[in-house]
């Protein structure tokens, strides 16, 4: 990269740069109380449509956000019974508890869905179907934190998802891809980047295990 290149940049690498590798999981510092308004919801569901790679597969998209505190509650029941009978066999650390126990209290759930089913059949269609949704939601993640709002990556309730969508009424050729409890976050904006495996560990260049990397 030139510095040709950072003059012609219309934005601030830096910043972006710093939503990338610091919009973590919230799962403690949220604040139950502070109402999360309707009209922020959609400008972040507008731009992760507009962000998240999918050309005409963006119509497939759709996002349910649940804010009606009885259908958060049964929502947030079902959550807590899945999590329990999951971490059961495991060691979960406290934060994670946490926001089971807590989910219900967030002022939104979000759940991204997409257009189809794919549970019969094989891995390719599968992993083509949730493919064209999850960039979208991740989009979403971001542009919530950078407004302030904490969310966390969750599936548990998806062992559930036939309840859930009766629920809400969502159609039975629908799939449900994940959910987020969305409330704003307490304190500073002071996330950081946690530690990963170094990128020489996770690159694989030109064929399984080489880590030679080709002169440029």
């Amino acid at each position: 990269m030139t510095e040709q290149d950072d003059k012609h940049r219309p934005y601030d690498r830096d910043s972006v740069d710093h939503v990338l590798t610091t919009t973590r999981s919230v799962r403690r510092r949220l604040d139950f109380d502070r109402p999360v308004e309707p009209e922020v919801i959609e400008e972040c569901i507008g731009i992760a449509i507009q962000a998240a790679p999918g050309g005409g597969e963006a119509r497939r998209w759709h996002f349910m956000v649940v804010t009606d505190e009885a259908k958060r509650d049964y929502i947030g029941g079902l959550y807590r019974e899945g999590f329990y009978e999951f971490a059961g066999a495991r060691p979960m650390r406290p934060v994670i508890a946490y926001l089971a126990d807590n989910i219900h209290r967030c002022p939104a759930l979000i759940i991204p869905c997409i257009e189809g089913r794919a549970e019969n059949d094989g891995q390719g269609a599968q992993a083509s179907l949730y493919g064209q949704i999850l960039p979208a939601a991740w989009s979403l993640q971001m542009a919530l934190r950078t407004r302030g709002l904490g969310t966390a990556w969750t599936g548990i309730h998806l062992r559930y998802a036939n309840e859930v969508a009766e629920l809400l009424a969502i159609p039975d050729d629908i799939s449900q891809a994940t959910l987020f409890p969305v409330a704003y976050f307490t304190g500073d904006d002071n996330f950081k980047p946690v530690e990963r495996p170094p990128v020489s560990e996770v690159i694989h260049w030109d064929a399984w295990g080489s880590r030679d990397k080709p002169i440029a």
